[in-house]
């Protein structure tokens, strides 16, 4: 189920978020803070919400456009921060990886605001 799938990758996000928080805050260097930030919220809090949501309206998780949306999402919310971290480390020539990463999340938030509206009751 997508859900089930959503919600454990959400806490492997938040765990390796978290801990790049940590190494951040001992080594004193911030330079990732926003990275880690886009990590933490759109890779571990956002899936996990959508999971939850999934595993409410078990209807809305089966059907081939959740599977869609939570894939899409998943490769979103990896591609989009580690893309802002390879710009900040690297430069702007790799300012395609979070573009292209921002893009999928959108995409896949559109997908599940469609969702909502055709599963959830007035």
């Amino acid at each position: 189920m997508i859900g089930s799938l959503m919600m454990c990758v959400s806490v492997v996000v938040l765990l390796v978020g978290m801990l790049a928080g940590i190494a951040m805050g001992i080594e004193q260097n911030f330079t990732l803070a926003p990275a880690h930030a886009h990590l933490n919220l759109v890779g571990g809090v956002l899936l996990f919400m959508f999971g939850l949501y999934y595993r409410l309206i078990p209807a809305a998780g089966a059907t081939l456009l959740a599977k869609v949306q939570g894939w899409l999402h998943i490769a979103g919310a990896i591609l989009f921060p580690a893309g802002i971290a390879a710009v900040l480390l690297k430069g702007p020539s790799f300012e395609a990886a979070p573009i292209a990463g921002s893009l999928l999340v959108v995409a896949a938030m559109a997908l599940f605001a469609v969702i909502v509206f055709r599963t959830s009751r007035a």
